[in-house]
């Protein structure tokens, strides 16, 4: 094992192999709005706070504010994903530790969503 780390770490850079990386990640992207209900209700939402920006004109900071609040919940529900996906792998069968372990993570997407939507009306309901 340790060998296998060692080659791994004196491998050359490879721009085929950032470009293959790039690709693995849009197949994720893909695979996620082809399998999950949520990644498009997210995409109206985040929509609908793009249209907002457009009507409504945001200043730098503000249009960074939201996009960083946009991207985090993307992340957070993409994570989530991930570790339902991995935890229905590891069992079929209904476990109190593997539903804590969802639970946890839908968790965290209910926390960045709401964040998110903090972040929106701080932007906002001044210029409503």
């Amino acid at each position: 094992m340790e060998d296998d780390i060692k080659a791994r770490k004196t491998k050359p850079f490879s721009l085929q192999e950032r470009g293959n990386s790039f690709g693995y990640a849009w197949q994720g992207v893909r695979a996620f709005f082809a399998t999950e209900h949520n990644a498009w209700l997210h995409l109206i939402a985040t929509a609908g706070v793009m249209v907002m920006a457009f009507f409504f004109p945001v200043s730098g900071s503000e249009a960074a504010l939201l996009v960083l609040a946009s991207g985090s919940v993307w992340a957070a529900e993409l994570f989530n994903t991930a570790i339902e996906k991995m935890m229905d792998y590891q069992s079929v069968e209904r476990d109190p530790s593997i539903k804590f372990i969802k639970d946890l993570a839908a968790g965290a997407v209910l926390i960045t969503a709401l964040s998110a939507l903090l972040a929106g009306l701080f932007v906002f309901i001044p210029k409503l």
